[in-house]
């Protein structure tokens, strides 16, 4: 064995040990998060509660409202290195927001532990090694509203993820996996304006907005023939009028436009506006289309990232052996999918001792459950072994941001390609 791959094995025991140590007061950050479930944009006893663990911890410069209200960030630098600018920044992201009703069935509470404990592993391993080829940067970034809203993406635009070389981030599921597909997705609002009138007396004195929400539902329901199969269009009438002796003045639809590619978004979108638009036309109601301030992209895969995160998990005792049809039929989406257009990153998901479903009550008892302590950890320690496999290794982290590159050059060459054309077509 090299002197560098001793080192290595070394390093990730010494991870493993420190994450260990600090097990009860990651528990304890866990659960107060889990205990107190707050929504979007408004995790204030969250965001404070990570905010005084990583000041209590020594050596962490802290930005308490970094970008978002609700956001934060902490950072620590090695000293060291071949050159005084060869830096590599390293972030590990935590979430805190819950769900309206049902709290953490999405256990984001083990999303900020598992992003405090890699933080911390790696820390602590960095500041006391002086034989790394590079210095490093440890970069912990609270990322509010992932559940409504896309709190990253707000940040993206605020330049919150400028400079991070790497950026990881793990979330809780049934199963452990390096990769799960996130698709590309756009909310969108309809709103249909008409006139009100008396339904039994004088009808034709209306317009009925209820007719262009229906008139909008099927058109979209027609359109499903000519979708891609795995398009996906849903969505809810969420105001239909008042009474039923009112012809309805009012109507308000919202659904959820999803493709695999941030490039196939546009198409559908255009499809689905001549839907909004054909439904006022045929009915005279005035349309809103009001789309989301933010859209979701598709996740950017970095295969050998992953590939290094399987083999420490594997060493761990996870077990990645996932049924292919759950590849083939998870589509969900998360603003982390922009993250990785703008660096290398992987979002694995771990099992937590639970076969229950996301966004469930049931999920929500498992993500506060002690059971689920053990095998959060063990991602955590995971991810640092596998920042480690890159920081000890050059040709490694050259690899990752040279896949990286290329596989963001295809997605840009798709974005303004052939779709662009389509998209032409469509309207």
């Amino acid at each position: 064995m090299s002197g560098r791959a001793e080192l290595l094995v070394e390093l990730k025991q010494r991870a493993v040990c420190c994450i260990d140590e600090a097990k009860t007061k990651l528990h304890s950050l866990s659960k107060d998060i889990w205990s107190c479930p707050e929504l979007a944009y408004e995790e204030r006893k969250s965001h404070d509660r990570l905010v005084t663990f990583f000041s209590q911890e020594e050596g962490w410069k802290i930005d308490t409202h970094f970008k978002l209200d609700t956001a934060f960030r902490a950072t620590w630098g090695s000293g060291g290195g071949s050159e005084p600018g060869d830096v590599v920044n390293v972030g590990f992201l935590c979430e805190y927001d819950a769900l309206p009703g049902i709290g953490h069935a999405c256990g984001h509470n083990l999303i900020a532990e598992v992003g405090a404990a890699a933080a911390l592993g790696l820390k602590a391993v960095l500041e006391n090694t002086c034989s790394l080829p590079v210095q490093v940067q440890v970069t912990v970034l609270g990322t509010p509203a992932e559940e409504d809203g896309g709190g990253k993406i707000d940040m993206l635009r605020e330049g919150a993820f400028e400079g991070l070389d790497l950026v990881f981030l793990a979330h809780p599921s049934k199963e452990d996996a390096t990769y799960l597909p996130c698709v590309a997705e756009h909310d969108v609002t309809i709103k249909y304006h008409g006139k009100a009138s008396h339904a039994s007396a004088y009808p034709w004195e209306g317009i009925n907005a209820l007719d262009a929400a229906v008139l909008c539902y099927n058109n979209l329901s027609v359109l499903r023939q000519q979708m891609k199969p795995d398009w996906r269009v849903h969505g809810i009438i969420k105001h239909g009028g008042v009474k039923p002796n009112i012809i309805p003045a009012y109507t308000e639809l919202e659904y959820y436009l999803r493709t695999p590619s941030r490039s196939e978004l546009p198409v559908l979108k255009a499809k689905a506006e001549m839907c909004f638009r054909s439904a006022a036309a045929a009915t005279g109601c005035e349309v809103e289309v009001l789309f989301a301030r933010n859209k979701f992209d598709n996740m950017l895969r970095n295969t050998a990232l992953e590939e290094l995160y399987e083999r420490n998990g594997k060493a761990l005792g996870m077990d990645f052996n996932i049924d292919e049809d759950v590849l083939k039929n998870e589509s969900g989406s998360t603003d982390f999918g922009n993250v990785t257009f703008v660096a290398p990153g992987i979002h694995p998901y771990f099992y937590i001792g639970s076969n229950a479903l996301n966004h469930t009550e049931e999920y929500t008892g498992a993500a506060g459950d002690d059971r689920a302590q053990f095998y959060t950890l063990r991602t955590a320690k995971a991810l640092v072994m596998t920042a480690l496999d890159v920081l000890l290794c050059p040709e490694l982290l050259q690899r990752v941001k040279q896949e990286f590159t290329e596989a963001k050059l295809e997605e840009d060459r798709k974005l303004t390609g052939e779709n662009t054309e389509q998209y032409a077509d469509s309207c």
